[in-house]
């Protein structure tokens, strides 16, 4: 099992909104930066996790655990020319872009906020603490474990 870090902006899609979907479930969808997609379309498996992390609030923050339920698959909502997440160059030919399927698995008794996660010099190496601009990130085995004993969870 792989660990990953999925950034959403909770007033486009909070962890609420997951919890509230039928089965807890929903698509990824909306990623439009190439290493992003790239994590999306090769390597993130079903039966990983990910940290749900709130972004461009006041206090950023890991909030919950998702399971990774579907690999990834073409983003549908590329092809919608009223959508927001629309690219004319994508089609179902060449779709370009690519989701997953996440599902709640736990909220983080206390979210661990960014400041914190910057201010542990274990977790120096994170994309999150180096590239915070990637929506996608790799999070490593020993990173998931301190996080998550920082938001009151065990590994």
């Amino acid at each position: 099992m792989n660990h990953w870090l999925l950034k959403t902006e909770p007033g486009c899609f909070s962890f609420d909104m997951l919890k509230a979907r039928p089965k807890q479930t929903e698509h990824w969808d909306g990623v439009r930066n190439y290493q992003a997609r790239n994590f999306l379309r090769d390597s993130i498996k079903v039966g990983d996790r990910a940290l749900f992390y709130h972004s461009n609030i006041p206090e950023p923050a890991v909030v919950g655990i998702v399971d990774i339920v579907r690999e990834g698959y073409p983003d549908f909502t590329a092809l919608d020319p009223d959508g927001e997440h629309f690219d004319p160059k994508a089609s179902p030919q060449n779709p370009i872009w690519f989701m997953v399927d996440v599902r709640y698995r736990a909220d983080m008794p206390k979210p661990v906020m960014l400041e914190s996660i910057k201010c542990n010099p274990l977790l120096a190496g994170m994309p999150l603490v180096n590239r915070s601009r990637l929506s996608v990130q790799p999070v490593a085995a020993e990173e998931w474990r301190i996080i998550l004993a920082m938001g009151g969870l065990k590994g």
